[in-house]
């Protein structure tokens, strides 16, 4: 049996109507031999010239790729990695923006069987040279910006023996692909060999290095599928604006589409801006989307009101809760239901919601994507009755799981409980399937003996006029074991006085919960927010501890 039809059982069930009928009808069947490269590539490459990847550059010039194009360069970049003594299971660092030639290098790393290690632009010196030295990267391609960062921290890199540079003076990425063979690199790859190291995005303590094996495009299917709408029906153009070095950019949007046929929007934001999207979304006729909570944030907040001329047939999102106000936006701007989803870098795309499939609960994440089995558990790895409050947890084993934190067994050991992968998260499933996220484990404040979640918090803050970000935490209290705190980013003309302070403590009274206002306000210019978006709370935690009474 051939692998493309081994490859389609991986996903949802084309004819089914309900959540129920593809819970019920849904098997999973990976492979033993499978390569992602020759999925998501060269089973399009028919010499038909399909379209794979629209480039839009700074000056909005647009350049196209076919499946045929990128089969063609990623096998001569592959050949080029290999003839400079690249082998099997060496790590290829890939530190440039949505790009052609990130495209290129990713599926020319996966056909050769080395580890890609896709890395964020924007990372500075000391967080690009920690992850080249932990994953020991052999070679890495960067562009002008990126081979820069390169020339303070080489020294400390003994692994890193390539660097392709992808523009400048002397663009040797380009030259090396020029120069090598269009033979076609025999390796195979089983499912479960490894193909990737993606970085957490550091929320406590280091980040740590996911090693995924090949199989996790195949175990992310159902959830893409799932969260957008039943992908790929409808689907013309898909885009997205987190970086494809994140599992959310390469994962959610990249890979998947391509498993599919549907060509990708690849742009290049130097900084996100809410109408710079909207105008993108309009002029390009983009069809679906995955946008993280950040970016929704920033285009409701967006200066332009003019009425946009959009097409969008799904919007995905996930990585934070949006809470009520911002799903109501969705549906009133984007002109449908934003479907939430929940996962993380370990073990991804497990819960989604689906509106063609059943009305989204307000302030849930989700139900188990089919497929996944995910659980609330307790200490003892025991499964929580349901409307019970414990750890989110999936149970192994999982196409879409991590094989370990790369090369770090205890932290691996640690990450499992009573044979369920632990997110550290927190959440309760209700009767109708639904999960409810309550908070980091370490995010869940305990107040006068009430456990308050900051997401609900949050949701009615941003629901006042005067709110742009904010987020919550505790902070230690004598009498109350801990106070909640607000971190308020305001609108303009807005500013932040007693008297704004007074009003915004009374419209979380009134609206959510007289026990969860917050008793200390503090408006600041910015959030403290790791690089994929999500609010660093641990670090504005520290503030109060240094700055108790003011910050």
């Amino acid at each position: 049996m051939c692998v493309s039809f081994l490859v389609r059982l991986a996903m949802l069930p084309a004819d089914c109507h309900s959540y129920d009928d593809a819970k019920q009808s849904f098997n999973w069947r990976i492979p033993a031999y499978y390569n992602i490269a020759r999925d998501v590539c060269d089973k399009w490459a028919d010499g038909s010239n399909r379209l794979a990847l629209v480039v839009e550059n700074a000056d909005r010039t647009q350049t196209r790729f076919t499946f045929d194009d990128l089969k063609r360069l990623s096998i001569r970049f592959g050949n080029a990695l290999q003839a400079q003594g690249v082998q099997r299971g060496d790590r290829v660092a890939i530190f440039v923006r949505q790009s052609v030639e990130a495209a290129i290098a990713h599926l020319a790393a996966y056909r050769i069987g080395c580890i890609a290690v896709p890395l964020f632009a924007l990372f500075g010196t000391e967080a690009l040279g920690y992850r080249l030295a932990n994953s020991g990267a052999s070679a890495i391609v960067v562009d002008q910006e990126g081979a820069a960062k390169l020339v303070g921290i080489r020294d400390g890199l003994p692994a890193l023996r390539l660097v392709f540079s992808i523009d400048g003076a002397n663009p040797t990425f380009w030259t090396a692909i020029d120069n090598a063979s269009d033979a076609e690199p025999q390796i195979t790859t089983s499912a479960d060999d490894p193909a990737i190291i993606i970085y957490t995005s550091g929320t406590t303590g280091k980040p740590k290095g996911a090693l995924h094996a090949h199989r996790v495009l195949l175990g992310h299917l159902p959830g893409v599928e799932m969260s957008q709408q039943c992908f790929p029906q409808s689907a013309t153009l898909m885009w997205t604006p987190a970086d494809w070095a994140w599992i959310g950019g390469l994962f959610d949007v990249l890979l998947p589409a391509w498993h599919h046929g549907v060509p990708v929007l690849a742009c290049r934001f130097d900084k996100f801006d809410g109408d710079a999207a909207f105008d993108l979304l309009e002029r390009h006729r983009v069809s679906h989307t995955f946008l993280p909570p950040t970016a929704i944030k920033m285009m409701r907040g967006a200066v332009s009101h003019r009425p946009r001329q959009l097409t969008l047939q799904s919007v995905a999102s996930g990585g934070e809760p949006l809470g009520k106000e911002l799903l109501a936006w969705g549906r009133a701007t984007l002109g449908v239901t934003i479907n939430e989803f929940y996962g993380q870098t370990e073990c991804n795309m497990v819960l989604s919601s689906c509106a063609r499939w059943f009305e989204p609960c307000a302030g849930a994440i989700g139900q188990a994507v089919p497929g996944h089995d995910v659980a609330v558990i307790g200490e003892q790895g025991q499964r929580l009755p349901r409307g019970e409050s414990g750890s989110i947890a999936i149970a192994g084993p999982d196409p879409v799981m991590f094989l370990g934190y790369w090369p770090d067994d205890e932290s691996t050991r640690l990450k499992f409980r009573n044979g369920f992968l632990v997110t550290g998260d927190l959440g309760w499933q209700d009767e109708a399937g639904f999960f409810h996220f309550v908070g980091r484990d370490d995010d869940v404040i305990t107040s006068g003996g009430y456990r308050i979640g900051p997401g609900s918090i949050e949701d009615t803050l941003l629901n006042h006029p005067a709110v742009r970000y904010v987020a919550v935490v505790g902070a230690p209290d004598p009498q109350r074991t801990e106070i909640v705190c607000a971190f308020i980013v305001l609108k303009p003309p807005y500013r932040g006085d007693d008297a704004l302070m007074a009003e915004l403590q009374r419209h979380v009274r009134t609206k959510l919960a007289a026990h969860e206002y917050p008793r200390k306000v503090y408006f600041v210019d910015e959030l403290p927010m790791t690089s994929t978006g999500k609010v660093v709370r641990k670090a504005l935690r520290e503030k109060l501890n240094r700055e108790p009474g003011s910050c």
